[in-house]
C-alpha cells in the first residue's frame, strides 16, 4: 500500500517542472558594447527593442548631458552603432519608446528629458527620423519628464501617451495624458479624463487592464512619502476614476518602478513597485478590484534601494521570476546592486546562488529584457550609473525546457498590438502575458513575448484577446519557434475551431460580402454589435446559401445569429 502511494504521487507531479541552475553571463565586452550612460542622478533608461523590424532586438541607451543618445543595431546577434539622429541628440535624456503612432508599420521614436523637453520623431521610412513634436501638438518645453508609457485608453486603434513628470522645481506640473487623434496629432485630455491636475513627483507609469474589463487602466509610481501611488480605473467612456486607496495599491512609498506580470498564472495581472530601504511592494491581484501586498511573505521585499524591475521566465519553467536593479556603492552594506528572485510557485520566491549575477558591483537603475541572439532564452540589458559600462546579461541556463516567441500585429487594434492579453494553454494549464509599451523604470522590453513551455514540445492553444475585442485562437503550435500573429487571422472563437458541419461562414475577417452556407433552409440572419445592439436584420425565406453585403457596417467586431429551420448559430466576425 505504501509503494502504491509513492507511485500515485509520482504520477501526479507536474510534468513541466524541470529544475535547473539559472545562469547569466555579461557579454557587453564581447559584443563591443562597452558604453556608459554617464553620471546622472536617478539614472538613464534603456530599450531592448527591434526598432528596424528585422527580427533582431536592438538597443537604445539614454545618456547624460553632453553625450549622444545611443542606438545599437543588432545584425544577426552582433551590434553596430547607428547614427539615427543627425546632429545627435546630446541633452540629458531619461527614457525612449519605439512605438508606431500612425499604424504605418514602422517604429516612431519618443524621447523624454527632465532638462530639455520631450521629443517625438516620426519614422518616415527606412529609419529616417524627423522631429514632429510641436507639429503633433505635444509640448516642447521642459516638463521635468522621466517616464513615458503608451496604451490605447479609448480603444480607437491608436496609441495614446501618458508622461510621468517629476517637477521638484516649481512643484506645479502634473502628469499628462495625450490622446492620439489618428491624424498625426495629439490632444491633452488630462482634465477631461479626470486625472490628477497637481504635481506628484512621478517616476513612471504603465497601461494595463487590472480588472479584465477590456479597457486599459493606468498605474503610476509616485516618489516621496507624501504622495500615494495612483491606480486610474478606466470607466470605458473616456474617463478614469482614481482607485488607489480602495484597491490597496495606492501605497505611500518612494515608488520607482511600475512593473506588471502574472506571478501565479491566474489571469489577473499583478504589480511590482520598487522602493527605498523600507521595502518594495508586490501587489497581488485578488480579482475583485483589490490587491494584497505580499512582498514580505513572498520573499521579494528587497529592503535596499530598488529601481528598475522586470518579470521574466529565466529558466522557461512556465512561471515569472523577478529581477531588480539596485543603487549600490561598496561603502554601504545596506545597499545591494541587484536582486534576483526565482518563482517557486504558491506565491513564493527564493534567491538562488551561483546565477552569474554575483559579479555585479555596479549601481544600476534601468533594465530591459530581450533575446539578442534569438535562441529563445531571455537576455537582459542593464543601464548602470557612475560611468560604469552596460551589462548585457546573456542567458546561459541549460535545461530541457522549451520556449515559444510571439510578435503581434494589430489590424483593427493598434498596429503594435499593445494592450493584448495572451493566454498559453498546455495540458490544461495556462499562462497569461500582457503586452505593454514603456514599462518598468525608464525601460522598454522587446516586443517579442518570450514564453517558457517547460518540457512541453507543443502548445495546445494560444488565445489572443486584442483591445478591439477580437479573440484569436491558434492551435497545436510547435515549441522552440517564433510566430508572428496578425489580428483576425486565427479562429475567432474557441467554438469556431469546431464549426458545425451544417454551417460555413466565410471570409472572416470580412471586408465587403459575407457568405453563409448551411445544410438547412435559413429563416433569418441578425447581426449584433459588441454591445448587443441589432445593426442588420434579414429575412431569408428558406435559402441555404446567401451572400450578405456588410458595406453599411463600420469596421469592428460583430456577432452573426443564423436561424435555420432546425438550429440557431451565433458566430463572431471581424468587419474590416
Amino acid at each position: 500500500m505504501k509503494q502504491l502511494s509513492v507511485i500515485v504521487c509520482l504520477l501526479l507531479m507536474p510534468f513541466h517542472i524541470v529544475n535547473a541552475q539559472v545562469y547569466f553571463k555579461d557579454k557587453a565586452e564581447e559584443l563591443n558594447l562597452m558604453y556608459s550612460c554617464g553620471i546622472t542622478e536617478y539614472g538613464n533608461g534603456i530599450s531592448f527593442y527591434d526598432y528596424n523590424n528585422d527580427g533582431w532586438d536592438d538597443l537604445t541607451v539614454n545618456t547624460e548631458a553632453g553625450e549622444r543618445l545611443l542606438f545599437f543595431r543588432n545584425i544577426n546577434g552582433t551590434y553596430t552603432e547607428d547614427l539615427l539622429i543627425i546632429p545627435p541628440l546630446t541633452d540629458q535624456t531619461r527614457q525612449v519608446n519605439w512605438v508606431d503612432i500612425d499604424n504605418d508599420g514602422d517604429k516612431d521614436l519618443f524621447v523624454t528629458s527632465d532638462v530639455a523637453g520631450n521629443r517625438l520623431y516620426e519614422n518616415t521610412g527606412n529609419m529616417v527620423l524627423t522631429e514632429i513634436t510641436s507639429a503633433a501638438g505635444l509640448p516642447a518645453e521642459n516638463m521635468y519628464t522621466f517616464g513615458s508609457s503608451w496604451g490605447d485608453y479609448n480603444n480607437d486603434g491608436y496609441l495614446d501617451l501618458f508622461v510621468s513628470n517629476r517637477d521638484e522645481v516649481t512643484f506645479s506640473i502634473p502628469n499628462f495624458l495625450f490622446r492620439n487623434n489618428g491624424d498625426g496629432s495629439f490632444t491633452n485630455v488630462t482634465s477631461e479624463a479626470g486625472l490628477e491636475l497637481t504635481s506628484h513627483s512621478s517616476f513612471c507609469a504603465v497601461f494595463f487592464d487590472f480588472n479584465n474589463d477590456g479597457f486599459q487602466d493606468i498605474f503610476v509610481a509616485n516618489d516621496r512619502l507624501i504622495y500615494p501611488n495612483f491606480l486610474y480605473k478606466n470607466n470605458g467612456n473616456g474617463t478614469f476614476s482614481e482607485v488607489g486607496a480602495s484597491s490597496n495599491s495606492g501605497t505611500y512609498m518612494n515608488g520607482m518602478s511600475a512593473t506588471v506580470g502574472d506571478i501565479n498564472n491566474d489571469g489577473w495581472f499583478d504589480i511590482y513597485c520598487t522602493n527605498t530601504t523600507e521595502g518594495n511592494a508586490l501587489f497581488l491581484n485578488n480579482g475583485d478590484d483589490t490587491f494584497t501586498d505580499i512582498a514580505v511573505s513572498s520573499g521579494t521585499v528587497f529592503n535596499a534601494y530598488g529601481w528598475g524591475s522586470v518579470f521574466l521566465d529565466s529558466d522557461s519553467d512556465m512561471d515569472q521570476d523577478l529581477y531588480v536593479s539596485g543603487l549600490y556603492n561598496t561603502t554601504n552594506t545596506t545597499l545591494l546592486p541587484y536582486g534576483y528572485f526565482q518563482n517557486d510557485g504558491n506565491n513564493q520566491f527564493s534567491e538562488p546562488i551561483n546565477t552569474g549575477f554575483e559579479v555585479d558591483d555596479r549601481s544600476s537603475f534601468s533594465n530591459a529584457i530581450g533575446d539578442y541572439n534569438n535562441d529563445g532564452l531571455i537576455d537582459m540589458a542593464v543601464a548602470n550609473n557612475q560611468d560604469a559600462d552596460l551589462f548585457i546579461w546573456k542567458n546561459e541556463t541549460t535545461n530541457s525546457n522549451n520556449w515559444i516567441k510571439l510578435k503581434l500585429e494589430g489590424t483593427f487594434s493598434n498596429r503594435d498590438g499593445i494592450g493584448s492579453v495572451i493566454e498559453i494553454g498546455i495540458g490544461g494549464e495556462s499562462q497569461f502575458y500582457y503586452t505593454a509599451c514603456g514599462e518598468g523604470y525608464l525601460s522598454q522590453n522587446s516586443q517579442h513575448e518570450i514564453i517558457g513551455l517547460g518540457t512541453a514540445s507543443s502548445v495546445d492553444f494560444i488565445r489572443i484577446k486584442w483591445l478591439s475585442g477580437v479573440e484569436d485562437y491558434f492551435y497545436n503550435l510547435a515549441a522552440n519557434q517564433s510566430y508572428d500573429f496578425t489580428e483576425g487571422t486565427g479562429t475567432l472563437s474557441d467554438s469556431n475551431s469546431e464549426i458545425s458541419e451544417d454551417l460555413e461562414l466565410f471570409p472572416n475577417p470580412v471586408e465587403e460580402f459575407l457568405q453563409i452556407r448551411t445544410d438547412f433552409p435559413i429563416e433569418e440572419i441578425t447581426i449584433f454589435d459588441s454591445l448587443g445592439k441589432t445593426v442588420l436584420k434579414a429575412e431569408i425565406n428558406g435559402a441555404e446559401s446567401i451572400k450578405l453585403s456588410l458595406n453599411p457596417l463600420n469596421s469592428g467586431v460583430y456577432f452573426v445569429q443564423i436561424k435555420t429551420i432546425t438550429d440557431n448559430f451565433i458566430e463572431k466576425i471581424l468587419k474590416r
